[in-house]
């Protein structure tokens, strides 16, 4: 059991970073499609639990160290074998960026706190963690993960969702290639964002696979779902930054920096989940692992001033079209 719950806190812990927690992904990926878009929740948490099984099934099967190798067991051809672990390793890069960019976007937001001080002290952290591996990430997220569950439902509640869901009408769902082109680009790129870490998991789902997965999915859905309909109550959320943090701040102060929490854990456990990827698959020994993370962690502290909204639509998208491939692959394999 507690294997399973360091797997679940992990996982989560990677999808639910800053776009997630901010309400960034969900507010561009779903309620721009209103109603439609609970049920591209739905779809996506389906894809999502699929893709986690399969991976873990797969590189425990066949004993899979790497994402290179993941691709070699599902037959990929070696061209597009290269293709693909080129773009898992540029977005997993941009991604952890975003991430840093993210976290700099609310202290500034927030606090008027220049950004590069933010970054400086952000990236020493993830430095510091990233040279403890998986175990380091594992006992993080065990932590801060359950938090980040209760503080999003308390949200739910105080926002009385349930006020939302009696207003719904379901008359204006239609079967539009749109919105279900989004749920499976929303479900692409975060399966890019999440192999090298399901891969790294491998000690702790041995014939787990299943149960992780659906716990996972079920998780993902919930949270997605909560959030979508705290952003569905009628604010005007267009060109906001941190989406979630407007909509706190009309609970009151304390409610307001309790889900600043949430926006700052969401930002580290995914922030840590995607260096570690970038440097796991690129790093072909532990010197160069190290002067990679040195790398790593340094040239963020440069980027951190590029809008966090900017990042999140115009490269997640972009990166879910293109991880459409591996997606099919791997459900069909």
């Amino acid at each position: 059991m507690k294997n399973i719950i360091k797997s679940v806190s992990v996982i989560v812990g990677a999808v639910v970073g800053a776009g997630f927690a901010s309400g960034q992904e969900i507010y561009s990926f779903f309620n721009v499609y209103n109603e439609n878009g609970a049920i591209g929740i739905i779809i996506s948490s389906i894809l999502l639990g699929t893709i986690i099984y399969k991976v873990l099934k797969i590189s425990n099967n066949c004993n899979a160290t790497t994402y290179s190798e993941l691709l070699e067991k599902i037959n990929i051809p070696p061209k597009v074998k290269n293709i693909l672990n080129i773009i898992i390793n540029i977005f997993l890069l941009i991604s952890f960026y975003i991430m840093i960019a993210g976290f700099t976007a609310y202290f500034k937001q927030e606090f008027d706190v220049p950004s590069i001080i933010t970054a400086f002290i952000i990236t020493g952290i993830c430095y510091i963690t990233f040279m403890k591996n998986i175990e380091g990430i594992t006992k993080v997220s065990m932590k801060i993960v359950p938090i980040l569950i209760i503080i999003i439902i308390i949200m739910g509640v105080r926002s009385n969702i349930f006020k939302t869901i009696a207003q719904i009408n379901f008359d204006n769902i239609h079967i539009k290639a749109d919105w279900i082109i989004k749920s499976i680009e929303y479900t692409s790129y975060n399966s890019i964002l999440l192999i090298p870490i399901l891969i790294s998991l491998k000690k702790y789902t041995k014939n787990k696979e299943k149960i992780v997965s659906f716990i996972t999915a079920l998780i993902f859905g919930i949270l997605s779902t909560i959030i979508y309909l705290v952003m569905s109550g009628g604010e005007n959320l267009y060109n906001i930054e941190i989406p979630l943090i407007q909509i706190a701040n009309n609970y009151g102060i304390l409610f307001k920096y309790g889900y600043s929490l949430v926006i700052i854990f969401a930002i580290y456990t995914t922030m840590i989940s995607e260096g570690y990827g970038f440097l796991t698959n690129c790093a072909k020994s532990k010197r160069a692992y190290k002067i990679m993370a040195i790398m790593l962690c340094v040239s963020a502290i440069f980027i951190s001033n590029i809008s966090f909204s900017f990042l999140i639509n115009l490269t997640y998208p972009v990166f879910g079209i293109l991880g459409v491939v591996q997606l099919v692959y791997l459900i069909f394999t």
